[in-house]
C-alpha cells in the first residue's frame, strides 16, 4: 500500500454536504449535554448564563436554535430603550459614547445573535465611520446594520450602497462624471460581493462611472443627475446605459456573490481553521442566492450537525470583544463600559473603526504574545473586584445565587458555567490547585479560579 503524503494525512476529510446541512439529532456518540449548549451559545450570542445553558439543555438543540433566531422575550421593548440611550449619545457627536452603549447592549440584549450579527456585518461592510464628527450620521449606519442583521442581503446591500456614513468612511461621497472615484465601487465587488478574482479591473472603473453624481451632502446621501455618466457601460460581461442599482442587481446575479457571503459566514460561524471545499459551500450559496435571506442561511448553520461536529469545535478564536463581553454576560454583571471600550481598542479590536476595508483579520493575529498579555490584563482587571471596574463581577455572589456557596461547589460551578466542564484531566487539576492555592475564602479564591478559567486556551476558544 502506498504512503500517503503528510500534506494528505493532514488534510481533512471530505463531508457529504447533505449529511453536513442536515439537522443535528443527538445519538448516543453525540449527545445533546451541557458543553454542546455552551458551544451553542459561544457561537451565537457571546456565551450562555447558568438559565440560559439550562433551558437550551432542556430545549434540545433545534428549539435552543430557534429561540436565538426568534426570542420569545419582547425584544422590541427593549430596543426602543436602548435607541434612545444611544440617540441621546449621538446628539452629543460622541463616537466613544456611542461606543459604549454599544457594548452595554451586546451585553444586556435579550437578542444576543442579533448583536452577533451587527458585529459580523461592521466587519464585512467595514469603514472607518468612527471619525466621522457628526453622531447621527454613525447611528444611522449601526441602526442600518442592526435592522438587516437576520433580514435580507439584497436590502441591506441597496441600502448600505447610500449609507452617508459608509461612503465617509470610505473616502467615496463625491463621485464626479468628469472623474469617477472607485472608493465604493472596488469594495463592492472586491469585499462586499464577488470576492478577489471575481472581477477585472475594467469592472471597477466601469462600476465607478455607473455610482457617478452620488455625493454625501450636508450629512445626506444625494443622487445629482447632472454628475451622472449616463454612457453605455460594461460591467461584469454585460453593457448597458447602467447606474449605481443596475450594477448592485448585476453583483447579486454573479454566484460568487452568495459563495462569497457563505464562506465567510462559515468562518464566522463554524470554523475559521479549515477552508471549506467548494462543494460544502454550494447547497447554501444555491439556496442563499434564491431570495438572499440570512435568516434561513443562518439558521442551516446552527442546527447543522456540521456545526455540532468535531470540525467545528472550538474551530474560532475569540477576538478580544468576544472574550469580554462573554465573560460578563456569562457572569452576569456589567462594567463600564467606557472603560471597556477603551480597553478594546488597545487590544485592537476598536468598534466603528475597523482598520481597513477588509475589516480585522482575525485567526491568530490575536494571539500573539503582545496580544495574549493584554488579554490576560483585561481579564484581571474585570474580575480583580477592585478599580477600574470595581467588583461588580464576583463569581461568589453568582455561585451563591445558584446555591453554590461553599468553595468546592462554588468552584465545580464557575467550571461548569464558564467551561461547561469540557476539559483534559490535566487542566481540571491545575485549575483545582489555583483553588487550593487561594485558600479558603470564597471571594477571593473564585476570583482567582475565574481568572484562571478566562486566560485558559480553551477559553480564548469559541
Amino acid at each position: 500500500m502506498a504512503h500517503r503524503s503528510a500534506k494528505q494525512a493532514e488534510a481533512p476529510t471530505p463531508i457529504d454536504p447533505a449529511r453536513a446541512w442536515a439537522p443535528f439529532v443527538p445519538d448516543s456518540r453525540r449527545p445533546w449535554n451541557l458543553a454542546m449548549v455552551g458551544h451553542l451559545y459561544r457561537r451565537a450570542a457571546f456565551g450562555g448564563s447558568w438559565e440560559e445553558l439550562q433551558r437550551g439543555l432542556s430545549a434540545g438543540p433545534q428549539r435552543a436554535v430557534e429561540e436565538l433566531l426568534r426570542p420569545e422575550a419582547d425584544v422590541g421593548a427593549y430596543q426602543r430603550t436602548f435607541d434612545g440611550y444611544e440617540a441621546s449619545a449621538a446628539a452629543s457627536g460622541s463616537a466613544p459614547a456611542l461606543r459604549a452603549w454599544w457594548l452595554r447592549r451586546m451585553i444586556e440584549t435579550p437578542h444576543p445573535l442579533q448583536e452577533r450579527m451587527t458585529i459580523f456585518w461592521h466587519g464585512h461592510f467595514a469603514a472607518d465611520v468612527g471619525g466621522i464628527e457628526d453622531g447621527g450620521l454613525m447611528l444611522r449606519h449601526l441602526r442600518l446594520l442592526r435592522r438587516h442583521a437576520l433580514g435580507s442581503f439584497r436590502s441591506l446591500l441597496y441600502e448600505i450602497a447610500r449609507d452617508p456614513a459608509l461612503l465617509l468612511g470610505l473616502g467615496a461621497e463625491a463621485n464626479r462624471k468628469a472623474r469617477p472615484d472607485p472608493s465604493f465601487a472596488r469594495p463592492l465587488l472586491e469585499v462586499f460581493t464577488l470576492g478577489a478574482g471575481g472581477f477585472e479591473e475594467e469592472d471597477v472603473r466601469e462600476a465607478a462611472r455607473a455610482f457617478t453624481g452620488d455625493f454625501v451632502r450636508n450629512g445626506r446621501f444625494r443622487h445629482i443627475p447632472r454628475e451622472h455618466d449616463g454612457g453605455e457601460k460594461r460591467v461584469l460581461g454585460r453593457r448597458g446605459a447602467f447606474g449605481g442599482e443596475d450594477v448592485l442587481r448585476l453583483v447579486l446575479d454573479q454566484p460568487a456573490t452568495a459563495r462569497t457571503l457563505v464562506r465567510r459566514l462559515y468562518r464566522w460561524l463554524i470554523s475559521e481553521v479549515e477552508e471549506p471545499e467548494d462543494s460544502l459551500i454550494e447547497p447554501l450559496a444555491s439556496s442563499l442566492a434564491k431570495d438572499w435571506d440570512v435568516q434561513r442561511l443562518v439558521g442551516t448553520m446552527l442546527r447543522s450537525s456540521l456545526f455540532f461536529s468535531r470540525r467545528a469545535w472550538r474551530r474560532r478564536i475569540k477576538c478580544p470583544l468576544e472574550l469580554a463581553v462573554g465573560a460578563i454576560r456569562t457572569l452576569e454583571g456589567m462594567v463600564s463600559t467606557t472603560r471597556l471600550s477603551r480597553d478594546l481598542a488597545a487590544l485592537g479590536r476598536d468598534l466603528l473603526r475597523p482598520p481597513t476595508v477588509w475589516g480585522w483579520r482575525g485567526g491568530r493575529s490575536w494571539i500573539s504574545a503582545a496580544a495574549m498579555a493584554g488579554r490576560h490584563n483585561l481579564a484581571r482587571a474585570l474580575l480583580a473586584g477592585i478599580e477600574p471596574y470595581g467588583d461588580e463581577l464576583d463569581p461568589a455572589r453568582l455561585a451563591a445565587a445558584h446555591g453554590r456557596a461553599d468553595l468546592r461547589a462554588g468552584g465545580l460551578f464557575l467550571v461548569e458555567l464558564l467551561l461547561q466542564s469540557d476539559l483534559q484531566p490535566a487542566v481540571a487539576e491545575s485549575l483545582r490547585e489555583v483553588a487550593r492555592a487561594a485558600g479558603s475564602e470564597p471571594a477571593t479564591a473564585l476570583r482567582r479560579l475565574a481568572h484562571a478559567i478566562v486566560t485558559l486556551p480553551e477559553y480564548q476558544l469559541a
